[in-house]
């Protein structure tokens, strides 16, 4: 069983509006070291943002925040529940009362938002119901807590959660069997939205076979490419380039990427991702720094190597 050591990630997170968007829908996170006592957190969201969802850009912003408050009483409740027998009770928790907890909090914020920016309508107008309230704020999630001897992540709607396992494979673990049609997606406004809510849990019982990195994307990102391929080429150079230089140079052209994936596919896009280091290699500039919603980069120094991107495919 791997102990409380020190188990440190390097996290890069950034998120462009798409093209000819009025506002960028997208919101995400990261908070945490990647340790037992500072879990790292990472979250992305994707309000819907068609006229029917209004206020979506709130909504994921909500169900980010909501995500992290959970997450982080998750990651002080996961700390005391290394054995088999712990786990498998938390394991039990993390699948059935997690997501119920995390819809009705991220309902309840949505309710309380709503009830203090009530439109201004006439007054003979009838008042919606609490579910044509809630649709208004219809967001997509995807969140993860990594701890030196637990990954576990949550997923509702599209998007996409890629990890690099420690022997260079890549997984999708929690796409769906069958994919999305067109725009057409699962979300927390959904009634009974916590059925819908797909769990990845992945303890980790020797140190060696810890992922080498974890991407969470909205689909902006995967979208942009004309086949499934292209985003695995994609995430595959990602973890090719962090390997072999660290965040530094990635950070700097990260924004770059997502606005050629956000021209491509025309919708916001959005990308937090964990690489794990070394233990005994030292922390790189910018490791460790709290990323909030939607803020920018990290910058690097000037006069930095500016490396080679990933490129988009065209569809033809």
């Amino acid at each position: 069983m791997v102990t409380l050591g020190v188990r440190r990630w390097e996290t890069l997170a950034d998120s462009v509006q798409g093209v000819n968007k009025r506002r960028n829908q997208d919101w995400y996170e990261c908070r945490g070291a990647g340790t037992g006592e500072s879990p790292l957190l990472l979250a992305v969201a994707d309000g819907h943002g068609s006229a029917a969802h209004a206020r979506s850009e709130l909504g994921a912003r909500f169900a980010v925040d909501r995500f992290m408050g959970l997450a982080a009483h998750f990651g002080r409740a996961a700390a005391d529940c290394q054995g088999p027998g712990r786990l498998s009770r938390l394991m039990t928790y993390a699948r059935d009362d997690f997501p119920r907890a995390l819809v009705h909090e991220w309902r309840q914020a949505a309710l309380g938002h709503w009830d203090r920016n009530r439109p201004v309508v006439e007054e003979a107008s009838r008042e919606p119901g609490t579910e044509e309230k809630v649709v208004l704020y219809g967001t997509t999630l995807i969140g993860a807590v990594l701890m030196p001897w637990l990954f576990v992540a949550w997923q509702i709607g599209d998007g996409d959660l890629a990890v690099v396992e420690h022997d260079g494979t890549l997984s999708r673990p929690l796409a769906p069997a069958e994919e999305d049609l067109g725009d057409e997606t699962e979300s927390l406004c959904g009634r009974d939205a916590w059925r819908s809510v797909r769990m990845h849990w992945a303890p980790v019982f020797e140190e060696a076979r810890t992922p080498r990195l974890v991407v969470l994307s909205t689909d902006g990102l995967s979208k942009s490419f004309a086949s499934a391929d292209g985003y695995r080429s994609f995430v595959e150079g990602l973890a090719g380039r962090l390997a072999g230089e660290g965040g530094a140079g990635v950070r700097e052209v990260l924004p770059r990427w997502l606005a050629e994936a956000a021209r491509h596919s025309g919708d916001d896009t959005t990308l937090a991702a964990a690489l794990r280091f070394a233990r005994d290699a030292p922390e790189p500039a910018g490791a460790g720094a709290e990323a909030g919603g939607n803020e920018e980069s990290t910058a690097v120094a000037a006069g930095a190597a500016e490396p080679d991107e990933p490129k988009t495919e065209t569809e033809t």
